[in-house]
């Protein structure tokens, strides 16, 4: 299972970013898949998750209305469009899904919110 994401970077508040993970090694439209983020200093927490047709979405609260995610199973991509960005937004963002008992994450891509 490899999962590799992209697209961080530094962002000034209020602008936008597009979260790119690209995942291999496994059936990709087999499995729903997360989002989840790490602030500097902080635990894991987790963003969002998607079923594995894409039917059904889910967001932590301080995230709906600004956070979407999505996935093309064709391309066996995973995204996460972030607008109205906050400082308090800055943080290392993974992918993340689970196999059977095992989770896998990825390398992660680091988001910077300048206020």
């Amino acid at each position: 299972v490899q999962l590799v994401e992209s697209g961080g970077g530094l962002v000034q508040a209020g602008g936008s970013l597009r979260l790119s993970c690209a995942a291999s090694g496994f059936t990709f439209d087999d499995y729903a898949m997360s989002w989840v983020r790490q602030a500097p200093g902080k635990g894991l927490e987790w963003v969002s998750a998607i079923s594995w047709n894409g039917g059904s979405t889910y967001y932590a609260e301080s995230m709906k209305g600004r956070f979407t995610i999505s996935r093309d199973n064709a391309k066996n991509t995973l995204y996460l469009q972030m607008n109205s960005l906050k400082s308090e937004d800055t943080a290392v963002y993974y992918c993340a899904n689970k196999i059977a008992t095992l989770d896998y994450w990825g390398q992660g891509t680091q988001v910077t919110v300048s206020s």
